[in-house]
């Protein structure tokens, strides 16, 4: 075949990027010498081909980008390197599977795919149903661990920087997380808390690696049968000793160094003597002591947390420190040198050496001797000899270095001490974090021993891909063919076999004077001629091994020393001797550790050893080498991995300079050659790398397929047909069982046929789409021209008649303009002749006109002129007359005013003149008197009325004061008629401000009359602006009100949802603790076999139904009688007897406190009740008595308080000796401080209630001394108050109105009024309340009567049964007697307090009840004796009772039915085992839904009907019980869950709808009760509702109980709904054909197999659905809660889609965006059709609708971005982003999702304050309501059927 007929593009090789893409321009023929080229950036290049060896084909770009490199149809380097930089950069996807192998890539920065909520959607998945990840790894080790009961492991490795320890921590805690402990022992915490101490202690800063594991860990994760931890181990390899001493540039020592330097300052730290890192040689040598973005101190606390977690003690802790702070100061000490160096010594006075000695307790002259000498030993004597300087240096380093290893090795031993468990291990997962091979510049011992483990662990890895190829070929049953692989065992015999370079090594160790040279000497002459070791030109000292990953040379220097490590015998013995106990056992003899570290060992399945054994420093001798340990403890481990199944994680650096996704392909190549991946990648290749099951390749092909062999119906031959046709090479593919094998090439050979075909459809649509375009063009460009050509003509036509139409006129216009032009002329000849005629004769009249006008005014002026002159002279001669006429006159004035003078000076004038002024003067006076009487009447009224009103004001004061004295719960009424008296106060002060004003007024009344009322005016005019301005600031007001009053509903709804989604959590929680309770007791039962260690379950349940559920007035006898009962049933010991006292007092300490609340409202009613009840001093004489006896019968209450703490300490003894008499169990400890804590409690609880009683005493005394006259005195007073201001008349009112004019003295008389008005309805209320209680008493009396009245019918019907039918009956009309008179006794007690007055009828009671304890007494023991006879005569008795049921029934035949169900009290369990336990929903499906709950009603009401607290209290606790032991049982049956969720509801619904009257009343004042449970019933149901007893603390439980059965059927509910989602509604095909199937790799989908195997479709979901709705509907359930029922589903359905789009790449494209959103029309129609729209199940589902829209929508401009984000607004940003990476063509004729559009699309959703979580969270529940649904039916109405075995019940 052809290259250019397939493929045209190619992989060159390239120095800068390894390989380079590149198109082939020109045909390959055969036998051409060079390919013509096209690189990417467009320039043309001529490649060579050597030898005949074409370049490598690239696959096509579909399949770029694939999650499993195995699926690539050209596997090969350049195809694998491309693969994974796409995924990494394009994608930021750092996991790629490749077959069984996880790539990991470090990204160098914190990806949110780690967090809890990803582990939970990785749990319980396959491998290769989900993106590649660490978590899908573990899951599938986990996986297989519970399916093939075989042991796991784990192998990360890498090398450093890679993210191997990240990788392994991530495992852990997927295992922890999943597998969590059992028990309480926190064991995956403690696995967890390992890792921050080997972190500190193991790690290191390196050029590569900020935190460098410089060890070699296996963790042993155990687990028990049921998977979960139960301990772990942990073994180490080779520790990187020499970095204690030496560091590189720009390296770091371990961390723990610069975390104890950093916390040097702590109080706690200052003896260690330390200072900052810089100031210590072993911690400063590679220059920087910090690491950016670490934070050392903090760190530090984190490695003291996880040491105090791990169980390490504060002593061990401080010895820890203290040894690695001596190791700094020995590195600081200062060696002088001596002898021309040839001895040395160290400074008795160094500060270091001190501190040294001190921390570790050694004798500082010893060590200061021996670090500076050694003890030579020969036959004869033993030498003492002086080191040089470099020696002691060397043998200092060494002594760091041994004490830090031996301090490494113990905190692992503590470690896995603290992990160990007792219980027998059933499997294990191991986790491997081993470095990957290394290579640097200078390669010492430690890159020598890494890369020989690596060749191991490579060997491994090997034969297992090949084991694993070899089986899938075995099981398909495909021919195979020896695949020749890599074998590394000759380069493993190179290292480890006899003579091998380790041999050589321990040899040379071995002698005196061997060197490295003479080493080196020995490898080149023994191995010379081996194919994997070669000799380096130019060096003698150094050797070449060619591993499998490259050639590494190694230098020799340093191999024998670090083999050796050699300590000096004289220093260890020193610190062997040293007072710290801890530091001594550091330097234990090798045989001693073993022993004590092997009593820690438990029982497992592989022995558990030390990997490098303790060294033994006494005997150098026959001490093993480092390099012989690392060998032993690697066979160890290869044995225990060849032991597990393995999973391989390969961790890959990307860059050296630890850059965020940057990508560099040459340290790539080189890591993914070293660690195995191209093996696996070419062991695959040589066989048949792409597999594909029928039914995908199929789906997937089926383009290809001819339409005659698609109807047969056998995929499997339809597949090997089409082959057959395409394919004509046999070899290049195989038929197996399930999956057809292809050679490499064949599946892009397909995909291209398969593209050509879609090339060639698309092209034959093309073509006819785009003739019938231009067949459409032709007819509507033809149809155009029609057009045009139809209106040209008819325009030109047109424009002919026009031209027609205009010469017609032109010619008409003609002829008229000369005529007008014409006409025209004529006219303006005429009109000058006319102007010339005009203006002539104009001309002449006014010459005629100014002549006359001349002589006219002539005319006129001598007029004028002659009229002046006359009037001139007659003005001078009037002047001359008045002269003369005034000098006349005045002269005959004077003369008159002489005798006028004369004639005023006579008395008779005088006297005429004084008659009228007379008059005048005394009306005057007189109006000036009345006026004066008046104001002195007005004056005087207004002072009575003052004087009188302040009169009234004192008096109100004293009535006021004496009234807060003897009534101080009036206090509210008190400060309201303070508030009255000082508004009153005001008024009068302002009515004498407003006299006075009247009064200068009145002054000034007739002068400013105008003025006031014109003032009046304006006031008037004022006030109507004030209130229109009033009334617009009330309605800005009102409006704003209701915007903050709305905004607050809303603020206030949203923390009710919180509250209760809180509260259900907490409900939810504590029904899983129960849960875990009872498992845990279920397993001591089975653990504690001993009889005397066993605990008694009845002690729980007696706890439970105590504690859990109150108690209605239950007496002290009757809780004593049940206790013992249960006790001698169960047959319990002395210390269950015990407990059952205490749980009796605690149950009277409620008992107590309810008793008190009673008398506190009975004290608040009594003291109003004492104004009207006592009246005479007779009476008050019996008060001082009867307060006497009070005094005495509070003295009672207290030493029966006392008696009840002797008893509570007499018990705690008796406990207590009991304790220390057992001490050997464990559990009787526990037991006995358990029951101390709950007794102190106990004893606080009697003292808060002495107290209490101390406070109540008070509250007496003063109510009793409280005298008639005071208590009568209110009364009085308020009447006479009422009566102190008249209703004033008419007259009044004017007076008023004229003292007042704004009428506020009249106003606040009026509101006075209203208070005194008040006050009086307030004392109506409580004479009426008085009445009510007589009255009550009253019918108390009378049921008294009934009560007696059957009793004698009762008696009458005993004496007609058999004597033992006697004894029984009497014996339980007896215990009922007794009951009731203890509830009598309990309200006598009552009476007792606050009836003072009936003090010798309480004194016969309290002698009568004495009698009645003794009697009850008798009968308990009379009881004991006849149960035993009873027994006896059970069945005949049980025959007995039921005929005379029968009889009873028929007596009764005749009467109304009341809706009442009678039972007996043996009869209860029946009761219980026949409607709760043993019923089935389809036994009542044909009756009332919900009859259960109506049944337990009405039983409950008889009980409430006869006054039975005791038979209420039993019967709801035993229901409530069954309910949850039914539920129990049934924990996965979500029909019954459905049944008993809706009878709880019911039951509930009917205690509030019945809660009755009389406690209506009595607690409408308590707010105990709402109004409207009630407001919906008939008259009938009214009937049925309770008499008795309150049971709202009962609603509450139910409430509780319903929420948990809520809560249980939701988890019921999904665990059946969620394997169908991801199957239903994302892999589901509603439209065949749409989507196909793109090639998998090794890891297939579950959904990749044969129709119907672990698939569901969407019908699947929608019948389940159904199924769900149609049970709940059935059962009666409430239709609120259906619907948050179905909310809750469709969010877990919308969370795990989603969930499960967010990691798998497969299903992010446009076509499974259409399926999906295909498939949610469906469910939101099946929503709509069952009338759930309304329940927010819709809203939902909305994330994942506009995940599919995402999908489907374009994605290439920046108008694009825009409407994804204005679209996607329920997803967020990172989800987003997350589909748009995951986004992958189906089709080569989709498009990809550019870079830069991302970026764009971050760009524009950088504003959103998006949570950082990535996956929603699947279990989140949404809070439930349970609203009141009343029921229409009435209980008289419910017939019961006979198949519930309910003959036992009496209607009553």
């Amino acid at each position: 075949m052809v290259a250019s007929q397939l493929y045209t593009l190619v992989w060159i090789p390239d120095p800068d990027e390894v390989w380079k893409s590149a198109e082939i321009i020109k045909d390959y023929k055969e036998g051409d010498k060079s390919l013509q080229l096209k690189l990417e950036d467009e320039t043309l290049y001529e490649f060579d081909l050597q030898g005949n060896e074409l370049p490598f084909l690239r696959n096509p770009d579909i399949l770029v980008g694939e999650n499993d490199l195995t699926a690539l149809s050209y596997l090969h380097e350049p195809a694998v390197l491309h693969n994974l930089k796409v995924r990494f950069l394009e994608s930021n996807h750092i996991y790629t599977y490749c077959g069984i192998v996880l790539v990991a890539i470090n990204p160098y920065e914190q990806l949110p795919i780690y967090e809890q909520d990803v582990i939970y959607a990785y749990s319980g998945q396959n491998m290769g149903d989900m993106d590649p990840h660490i978590f899908a790894v573990a899951e599938e080790a986990y996986k297989q661990m519970a399916r093939d009961e075989k042991n796991q492991s784990i192998i990360v490795s890498g090398e450093s920087g890679a993210g191997k320890t990240v990788s392994a921590k991530y495992a852990m805690r997927f295992f922890a997380t999943v597998g969590g402990s059992a028990s309480e022992t926190n064991i995956e915490a403690k696995v967890l808390a390992s890792s921050p101490i080997m972190e500190a202690i193991g790690n290191a800063k390196t050029t590569r690696n900020d935190n460098s594991s410089r060890f070699g860990k296996y963790i042993q994760i155990g687990f028990d049968k049921r998977y979960h931890i139960i301990g772990a181990n942990m073994r180490t390899y080779l520790l990187e000793k020499s970095r204690v001493v030496f560091q590189a540039e720009d390296e770091r020592n371990y961390h723990i160094f610069y975390q104890l330097c950093a916390s040097a300052s702590l109080p706690e730290f200052k003896d260690l003597g330390l200072t900052c890192a810089e100031d210590f040689f072993y911690t400063s040598q590679g220059g920087g002591t910090s690491i950016d973005g670490v934070d050392d101190a903090d760190d530090f606390e984190k490695t003291r947390h996880a040491f105090t977690l791990l169980g390490v003690k504060e002593s061990h802790q401080m010895a820890i420190f203290r040894i690695i702070a001596a190791i700094l100061h020995l590195g600081n000490l200062e060696i002088q040198s001596e002898r021309d160096g040839d001895a040395c010594s160290v400074s008795s006075e160094d500060e270091h050496l001190n501190h040294f000695c001190s921390l570790l307790g050694v004798e500082q002259g010893q060590m200061q001797h021996w670090l500076c000498h050694r003890k030579l030993v020969t036959t004869a004597e033993t030498y003492v000899k002086s080191m040089s300087v470099q020696q002691v240096v060397n043998a200092r380093n060494a002594l760091a270095k041994h004490i830090y290893a031996q301090l490494f090795g113990w905190i692992v031993q503590h470690i896995n001490k603290a992990l160990h468990t007792t219980v027998k291990q059933h499997s294990f997962i191991g986790v491997l974090d081993i470095y990957g091979f290394e290579t640097f510049e200078v390669n010492s011992f430690e890159q020598f021993c890494i890369n020989y483990a690596n060749e191991k662990l490579q060997q491994q890895f090997n034969s297992h891909v090949f084991k694993l190829e070899q089986e899938e070929y075995m099981k398909e049953g495909i021919p195979w063919t020896l695949i020749d692989f890599y074998d590394n065992q000759p380069c493993i015999d190179l290292i480890e076999a006899k003579l091998g370079i380790l041999d050589l090594l321990d040899e040379e160790c071995k002698v005196p004077k061997g060197t490295d040279q003479n080493w080196a000497q020995k490898l080149y002459d023994r191995h010379g001629g081996s194919q994997h070791f070669q000799k380096p030109r130019m060096s003698n000292i150094s050797f070449i091994v060619l591993h499998f990953a490259d050639k590494v040379e190694y230098q020799c220097e340093g191999f024998l020393e670090k083999n050796r490590d050699t300590v000096y015998e004289e220093q260890i013995n020193i610190l062997k001797a040293s007072k710290y106990q801890m530091v001594a056992d550091l330097f234990q003899d090798e045989k001693d550790a073993a022993s004590a570290t092997s009593l820690g060992k438990g029982t497992s399945k592989i022995n558990v050893r030390s990997a490098r054994p303790v060294i033994k420093a006494a005997n150098k001798e026959h001490k093993k080498t480092v390099g012989h340990q690392f060998r032993n403890s690697l066979h160890l481990l290869m044995e225990t991995l060849n032991a597990t199944t393995p999973h391989y994680v390969r961790c890959i650096k990307p860059n050296d300079e630890k850059l965020p996704f940057k990508f560099d392909a040459k340290r790539a190549v080189q890591q993914l050659r070293a660690c195995g991946v191209l093996e696996t990648i070419r062991i695959s290749a040589a066989g048949f790398p792409s597999r594909w099951t029928y039914h995908d390749f199929f789906n997937r092909y089926r383009v290809l397929m001819k339409k005659r062999d698609l109807s047969k119906n056998d995929k499997k031959q339809i597949c090997q047909t089409l082959l057959e046709d395409l394919i004509k090479d046999p070899d290049k593919f195989q038929f197996g069982r399930t999956k057809i094998f292809f050679r490499a090439g064949q599946v892009a050979y397909l995909e291209k046929l398969r593209a050509d075909k879609f090339r060639a459809a698309t092209i034959m649509i093309q073509k006819t789409v785009r003739g019938w375009l231009q067949r459409i063009k032709y007819q509507r460009l033809r149809r155009a021209a029609i057009v045009i050509q139809r209106y040209t003509r008819g325009h030109l036509a047109r424009r002919l008649a026009e031209h027609l139409r205009r010469t017609r006129a032109a010619i008409t216009l003609q002829k008229q303009y000369r005529m007008l032009r014409i006409h025209r002329a004529f006219q303006r000849v005429r009109k000058a002749t006319i102007t010339i005629q005009a203006f002539a004769r104009g001309m002449f009249v006014r010459r005629i006109y100014r002549q006359v006008l001349a002589e006219h005014k002539a005319t006129i002026l001598q007029k004028y002129a002659r009229g002046w002159l006359a009037r001139t002279r007659f003005r001078r001669i009037r002047g001359a007359t008045i002269v003369l006429q005034c000098y006349y006159r005045r002269r005959k004035a004077r003369q008159q005013l002489k005798a006028l003078k004369i004639e005023a000076r006579s008395a008779q004038h005088l006297k005429k003149l004084n008659i009228g002024m007379e008059n005048k003067v005394v009306q005057l006076q007189r109006k000036i008197d009345e006026q004066n009487k008046e104001y002195k009447l007005l004056n005087e009224q207004l002072s009575t009325l003052t004087s009188a009103h302040s009169s009234e004001v004192e008096k109100l004061k004293k009535e006021l004061e004496q009234y807060q004295q003897s009534q101080q719960g009036d206090g509210n009424q008190l400060v309201s008629l303070r508030e009255e008296m000082e508004h009153l106060r005001l008024e009068l002060e302002k009515a004498h401000g407003e006299r006075k004003v009247v009064e200068d007024s009145y002054v000034k009344e007739k002068d400013l009359l105008r003025k006031v009322r014109r003032i009046s005016d304006l006031e008037e005019e004022n006030a109507l602006l004030k209130q229109e301005k009033e009334e617009l600031n009330s309605r800005i007001l009102c409006q704003s009100e209701g915007k903050k009053k709305a905004e607050e509903n809303i603020q206030m709804k949203k923390e009710l949802e919180e509250e209760r989604s809180r509260y259900q959590n907490l409900i939810k929680e504590y029904s899983r603790l129960e849960q875990r309770y009872d498992n845990l007791r279920d397993e001591m039962t089975i653990i504690k076999q001993a009889p005397g260690h066993r605990r008694n379950p009845s002690n729980q349940s007696s706890l439970e139904s105590d504690s859990n559920y109150p108690s209605i007035s239950t007496s002290e006898i009757g809780d004593t009688e049940d206790v013992m009962q249960q006790v001698e049933e169960a047959g319990m010991d002395k210390a269950a007897m015990d407990m059952s006292l205490f749980l009796k007092l605690q149950k009277r300490v409620r008992e107590l406190e309810q008793e008190r609340k009673k008398l506190q409202t009975q004290l608040e009613k009594k003291e109003q009740e004492s104004k009207k009840v006592i009246k005479t001093e007779t009476e008050m004489a019996s008060d001082h008595e009867d307060f006497a006896y009070n005094s005495l019968k509070r003295q009672e209450l207290e030493s029966e308080n006392k008696k009840l703490k002797n008893e509570l300490n007499e018990l705690r003894k008796a406990i207590a000796d009991r304790a220390t008499q057992n001490n050997s169990s464990h559990d009787v400890q526990d037991s006995y401080n358990l029951l101390l804590n709950q007794l102190k409690s106990a004893n606080e609880e009697l003292e808060v209630r002495k107290e209490e009683v101390l406070i109540l005493r008070s509250q007496i005394m003063k109510a009793a001394q409280q005298k008639e006259p005071g208590k009568n005195m209110v009364n009085e007073r308020i009447m006479g108050f009422l009566l102190l201001f008249p209703i004033p008349s008419k007259r009044k009112t004017e007076d008023w109105g004229y003292l007042n004019e704004d009428g506020e003295l009249g106003l606040a008389y009026q509101g006075l009024k209203q208070v005194a008005r008040l006050l009086e309805a307030q004392l109506q209320d409580q004479r009426r309340e008085h009445e009510e209680e007589v009255e009550a008493l009253q019918n108390q009396v009378d049921a008294m009567k009934e009560e007696l009245e059957k009793q004698q019918q009762a008696f009458l019907q005993t004496l007609q049964l058999s004597p033992e039918a006697q004894v029984e009956f009497g014996l339980q009309q007896e215990i009922t007697r007794l009951t009731n008179e203890n509830l009598v006794r309990d309200f006598v007690l009552v009476l007792f307090i606050f009836k003072p007055s009936a003090s010798s009828v309480f004194q016969d009671l309290k002698e009568l009840l004495e009698k009645l304890e003794k009697n009850e007494k008798k009968l308990k023991k009379q009881l004991k004796i006849y149960m035993k006879k009873v027994q006896d005569f059970e069945g005949d008795l049980e025959r007995r009772h039921h005929e005379r049921n029968r009889q009873v029934a028929v007596q009764r035949k005749e009467k109304d039915f009341q809706g009442m169900l009678e039972y007996y009290k043996e009869d209860e369990p029946l009761l219980i085992r026949n409607l709760i336990t043993d019923l089935k929903p389809q036994a009542v499906s044909a009756t009332v839904p919900c009859l259960p709950a109506y049944i337990l009603y009405m039983c409950i009401r008889h009980a409430d009907y006869i006054n039975d607290d005791q038979k209420v209290h039993s019967l709801l606790t035993s229901t409530i019980n069954g309910i949850k032991k039914v539920l129990k049982r049934h924990n996965d049956d979500f029909e019954m869950t459905s049944f008993w969720l809706a009878n709880t509801c019911r039951l509930l619904h009917c205690l509030k709808q019945y809660s009755g009257d009389g406690w209506n009343n009595k607690t409408r004042c308590l707010n105990l009760l709402p109004q409207g449970f009630m407001t919906q019933n008939t008259p009938k149901q009214n009937e049925h509702c309770l008499k008795n007893f309150d049971l709202t603390e009962y609603r509450q439980v139910l409430s509780h109980l319903s929420i948990q059965i809520y809560q249980q059927l939701i988890k019921v509910a999904e665990g059946i709904l969620q394997p169908m989602i991801v199957s239903g509604v994302l892999e589901y095909e509603s439209i065949q054909g749409l989507s196909g199937v793109k090639p998998m790799g090794y890891r297939n989908r579950s959904s990749s197999m044969e129709d119907g195997d672990n698939s569901y479709s969407l019908e699947a979901i929608v019948r389940q659905l159904n199924t769900f709705h149609t049970t709940m509907c059935e059962h009666g359930l409430d239709p609120e809660i259906i619907q948050q029922v179905f909310k809750q589903l469709f969010y877990m359905i919308n969370a795990v889609a989603l969930n499960n789009l967010l990691l798998r790449k497969d299903v992010c494209s446009w076509s499974t965006g259409m399926q999906l959103r295909f498939n949610i029309s469906q469910l939101e129609e099946w929503l709509r059709g069952k009338n759930l729209q309304q329940s927010g199940a819709p809203q939902t589902l909305e994330p994942l609708i506009q995940a599919a829209q995402l999908l489907q929508l374009k994605k290439k401009t920046s108008e694009d971005a825009e409407a994804i984000c204005s679209l996607c607004t329920a997803l967020t940003t990172q989800q987003i982003v997350k589909i748009l990476n995951l986004y992958t063509p189906v089709n080569e004729f989709e498009e990809r999702v550019t870079v830069a559009f991302i970026r764009d699309i971050q760009t524009h959703l950088q504003e959103r304050n998006d949570p950082p979580q990535l996956l929603l969270d699947f279990k989140h529940m949404f809070p439930v309501l349970f609203p009141f649904n009343p029921s229409s039916i009435t209980m008289d109405t419910i017939h019961i059927p006979a198949s519930l075995n309910l003959e036992f019940l009496n209607k009553v």
